[in-house]
C-alpha cells in the first residue's frame, strides 16, 4: 500500500468488490485506522510465496472471478480512452519489473477519494480522485509502479496465504463464494454468492503490509519508474503532498486527513535520498495525461453541485499561466477547455459543449481527444452522417485509438447500416481480439437486428468470456446450439462448449484447493 498501511477502504467499488472478498488496498485518505485494526498483518517473510499455497495461476483465477463482478458495478469505468491510457502506462512500467511481471490489467474507478488498489492476479484499480490529484503524470505513474511492485513481489499471495494459515476463514469463504459462480447457467451467481456470504460471515479483516514489504514495493517501483522514463521525483512529491495537505480530494466529498502516518516520512526520505544520487535528466511527460485528468474530473462528479465545482476548477485552469511545478503549457489549457466541453455535453448543453471545444481547438489543433469530442457532439445533435464521416477520418488519423472504431460502429448502427456494422466490427475484432469486449456486444446487437440469433449469441458468448463470466458464455453457446440447424455450426459450437466446460472445471478444481 502507498504510502501507509490503512485498514479501511475509501473506494466504493473496492468496498463492493470486497464484500466477503479480500484484496490489497492502497488507501491514501483518510489517514487513520480503528484501534482494533491498527496492526497490519504484513507478509510473513520477503522470500518467495509458496506455489502450493497460492500459485500464480490460482491467484489470477481469483482476480478474474472478482473482476467479473466488478465490471458490472456502476463505479467501474468502461471508457476506451482511460482504459488504453492506464494500461499503456502499466505495460510501460511492468516491462522493467525485476524478473518480469505477470499480466497486468489496470482499470479506472469512478471515485473522488485518492486511492488505488491491487487485487489478486495483477488487477489494479485507479480511482479518478488519484488521477485528478496528481500534479503531473509522474506522480500517477509512481503510484502505479508501487502497485505493480506489490503484484511482482507476490505480496498479495503471501498475505492471503498468511490469512489461511492464521486460521482466518476469509480465503476459504471467498473460494466458496467464487465457486458458486461457476455453476453452469449462473451468469449472475458471483455477485449474489459473494454478497450473501458477506452478509452471513461479516468478514471485515483486510490485508495490510509490513514496513519491510512497503519499502520493498517503494524501491522496486522507484526503479521501474526511473527506467521507464518517468520523472522519479513523482513518487517523492506525492509523499510530500500527502504529508502537507489536510484535504487533497477535489470535487464531491473526499474525506479529510486526520493525521500523517509516521511511515510516510521515512519512505519519502528514502525516495529523496535515492533521487539525490541520480544524474540530472529531463523527462518528457505525455500530453495525454492532462486530457485523461480533465475527463476523470468530470466523470467523478456524480451530482450537479460537484459538477459545477469541477467545471469551475477546469475554467480556472484555462485562465492560469503558472502551476505548482511549471508553467501551464498550452496542452494543459486545451485539456481544461476539453473538460469544460465534456461537462457541458454530459448536461446536454450542446451549444456550451461546442463553444468550449472551439476554445480548445484554438490552442491545440492536433488531438485525438478533441476529435472524439467533436464526433460526440455531432452524435448528440443526431447529425449521424457527419459523425460517421468524422469518425472514419479520425480513425485514419489515429489508428491505434479504439474509441474511434467504436464511434464508427455506433454511427453505422444509428444509420441502420447493420450489415456494414457487422463487417466493420468483425474487422476490429480481428485487430483487437481481446482488448475491447464491447465490440462483440455491439456486433451481437446488429446480428440480432439482421435476424441472426445464432451469430448474436455466439458474439455474446465471446463477450462474456472476455469479461470472465464463463457460465453466462456457456448459456449463450447452448442457446445458439439449440437454434442452429447447420451441422457445421453445431459442431463448431460443440467444440467451443467442450473447451469452455473444461476451463470451468479447471477453475473449480483450483478454487477447491482453498476450501
Amino acid at each position: 500500500m502507498f504510502p501507509h498501511c490503512s485498514k479501511r477502504f475509501t473506494s466504493r467499488l473496492a468496498e463492493k468488490l470486497l464484500t466477503g472478498v479480500l484484496i490489497i488496498s492502497l488507501t491514501l485518505s483518510p489517514l487513520w485506522v480503528s484501534p482494533l485494526q491498527a496492526q497490519p498483518t504484513g507478509a510473513p517473510t520477503l522470500g518467495p510465496a509458496s506455489a502450493a499455497d497460492l500459485s500464480p495461476a490460482l491467484e489470477r483465477k481469483l482476480g478474474e472471478a472478482i473482476m467479473e463482478q466488478g465490471r458490472r458495478d456502476p463505479d467501474y469505468i468502461s471508457d476506451p480512452d482511460i482504459d488504453q491510457y492506464l494500461n499503456s502506462m502499466a505495460r510501460k512500467l511492468a516491462a522493467y519489473a525485476p524478473g518480469g511481471a505477470p499480466e497486468i490489467e489496470a482499470f479506472g474507478v469512478r471515485e473522488n477519494v485518492i486511492n488505488a488498489f491491487a487485487m489478486p492476479g495483477g488487477f489494479i484499480g485507479i480511482n479518478t480522485g488519484l488521477i485528478v490529484a496528481a500534479g503531473d503524470e509522474s506522480e500517477l505513474a509512481g503510484v502505479m509502479a508501487h502497485e505493480i511492485a506489490h503484484v511482482v513481489q507476490r505480496h498479495i499471495a503471501r498475505g492471503l496465504t498468511q490469512q489461511q494459515k492464521s486460521g482466518h476463514i476469509a480465503l476459504a469463504s471467498m473460494a466458496a463464494a467464487l465457486l458458486a459462480a461457476l455453476v453452469p447457467g449462473g451468469g449472475a451467481n458471483l455477485a449474489a454468492g459473494i454478497a450473501t456470504f458477506g452478509q452471513a460471515a461479516a468478514i471485515e479483516q483486510q490485508l495490510g503490509f509490513s514496513r519491510d514489504a512497503e519499502q520493498e514495493a517503494d524501491r522496486t517501483g522507484f526503479e521501474m519508474l526511473r527506467k521507464a522514463g518517468y520523472d522519479p521525483n513523482g513518487m517523492a512529491i506525492l509523499f510530500g503532498r500527502l504529508m502537507k495537505s489536510a484535504s487533497l480530494n477535489e470535487g464531491r466529498g473526499g474525506g479529510v486527513y486526520a493525521s500523517t502516518h509516521p511511515l510516510s516520512i521515512q519512505r519519502m526520505t528514502d525516495m529523496q535520498n535515492r533521487i539525490s544520487q541520480l544524474p540530472l535528466a529531463r523527462y518528457r511527460a505525455s500530453d495525454e495525461f492532462w486530457f485523461i485528468r480533465a475527463k476523470s474530473r468530470i466523470l467523478q462528479a456524480t451530482d450537479p453541485k460537484s459538477l459545477r465545482v469541477a467545471v469551475d476548477q477546469l475554467q480556472e485552469e484555462t485562465r492560469q499561466t503558472g502551476g505548482e511545478r511549471s508553467a501551464l503549457n498550452p496542452v494543459r489549457r486545451a485539456a481544461a477547455w476539453y473538460g469544460v466541453s465534456f461537462a457541458a455535453l454530459s448536461r446536454k448543453d450542446l451549444a456550451g459543449a461546442s463553444s468550449a471545444l472551439q476554445q480548445a481547438q484554438t490552442i491545440l489543433t492536433n488531438s485525438p481527444f478533441l476529435d472524439l469530442q467533436r464526433i460526440d457532439i455531432e452524435l448528440a445533435n443526431k447529425n449521424y452522417p457527419a459523425a460517421l464521416t468524422s469518425a472514419q477520418a479520425a480513425m485514419k488519423r489515429w489508428p491505434e485509438r479504439r474509441a474511434f472504431a467504436q464511434r464508427v460502429a455506433l454511427t453505422l448502427q444509428l444509420l441502420g447500416k447493420d450489415k456494414e456494422a457487422v463487417v466493420f466490427l468483425s474487422e476490429q475484432i480481428k485487430r483487437w481480439p481481446s482488448a475491447e469486449p464491447g465490440f462483440f456486444q455491439m456486433r451481437a446487437t446488429s446480428q440480432d437486428r439482421l435476424d441472426d440469433p445464432v451469430g448474436a449469441r455466439q458474439s455474446l458468448a465471446s463477450y462474456y468470456i472476455l469479461v470472465g463470466a464463463l457460465p453466462a458464455a456457456a448459456t449463450q453457446l447452448q442457446q445458439a446450439r439449440t437454434m442452429s440447424k447447420d451441422f457445421y455450426v453445431q459442431s463448431q459450437i460443440d467444440v467451443e462448449l467442450r473447451q469452455l466446460t473444461k476451463k470451468i472445471i479447471e477453475n473449480k478444481q483450483l478454487l477447491e484447493k482453498l476450501k
